[in-house]
């Protein structure tokens, strides 16, 4: 925390640069995305959680050029045209019945991933000096059985539809899922490490580890296919995991290993056959019940 990054002393014996100093996760984010910027990186938009859903970052953003699709908590305020400021909330009763749109948000385990979504135009507070309004919105997500709402503020030079912003929104979980992914297999967050060179090194082993899985997952999934048919034998595809639990039979054997490779085989291709018919049995209940209830 802050107190620590003031510690002369602590900042000697583990080697933290001078001229680095403490930042909040905004603050990090906003420095990342301008590095980003300057190296020539160009992207439409920019998507976060709640955390980084402050006036002074977005304000940021939009100085970049990017355009945002950012989550808010519950207490945030917001303006709306002919109106005054308002909870975020009370949003809800200005949409219509009919303003709801499901839209399908990518598949999870248990089958396609369906929210009812609405979109409601507010006024603009991070306007930088000089740049244009543009077009800012708040999306609205509710889960269609719990009725569990979410918000997040929107911006972009020019009108974008509501499937244009739901798809930036939903972007963020993938790059969540690769954190996780980095964290698990790759031990991301275990490396125990006191310096700031150390704490550099393992965190690079550990993204060029979790990249070496990834890469190697997408090509074992574009090369086999295996959930294309609905047989008995048809399996999840490999995942990030398996493939490392594979790795270490076949290419990565520890020191005296007893494992038997077609044991380890037999035993991923059980697993991944199981998962599939998992989740074609949660995806079927799924669409049963989002036909019942439309």
């Amino acid at each position: 925390g802050g107190d620590w990054a003031a510690d002369d002393e602590r900042r000697t014996l583990a080697g933290v640069p001078d001229e680095t100093a403490f930042a909040t996760k905004p603050q990090l984010a906003g420095d990342m995305l301008e590095a980003a910027h300057n190296s020539g990186i160009r992207a439409a938009r920019v998507a976060a959680d709640e955390v980084y859903g402050g006036r002074e970052l977005r304000a940021r953003v939009r100085t970049l050029g990017y355009g945002y699709a950012i989550a808010v908590p519950t207490s945030h305020r917001v303006t709306t045209p002919g109106g005054g400021k308002t909870k975020i909330t009370t949003l809800l009763d200005q949409v219509p019945k009919r303003a709801w749109t499901r839209l399908r948000t990518g598949n999870g385990t248990k089958g396609e991933r369906l929210y009812d979504w609405a979109m409601i135009e507010v006024n603009a507070d991070d306007t930088p000096p000089g740049h244009p309004d543009g077009h800012s919105h708040v999306l609205i997500r509710r889960h269609r059985r719990t009725g569990t709402v979410s918000f997040y503020r929107t911006w972009h030079p020019d009108p974008q539809p509501i499937s244009m912003l739901v798809s930036a929104v939903c972007r963020r979980r993938r790059v969540e899922e690769d954190f996780q992914q980095a964290k698990g297999p790759a031990h991301l967050d275990t490396g125990q490490v006191t310096c700031w060179t150390s704490w550099h090194r393992w965190s690079l082993m550990s993204i060029l580890a979790y990249t070496l899985l990834a890469v190697g997952t997408l090509q074992e999934r574009q090369r086999t296919h295996p959930a294309d048919t609905d047989d008995d034998l048809a399996m999840v595809p490999v995942s990030p995991r398996e493939l490392l639990t594979l790795l270490r039979v076949f290419a990565l054997p520890r020191p005296r290993q007893d494992t038997d490779p077609a044991h380890a085989l037999g035993w991923s291709n059980w697993r991944r056959r199981h998962q599939h018919r998992a989740t074609a049995c949660h995806r079927r209940w799924n669409e049963i019940t989002a036909t019942a209830t439309t």
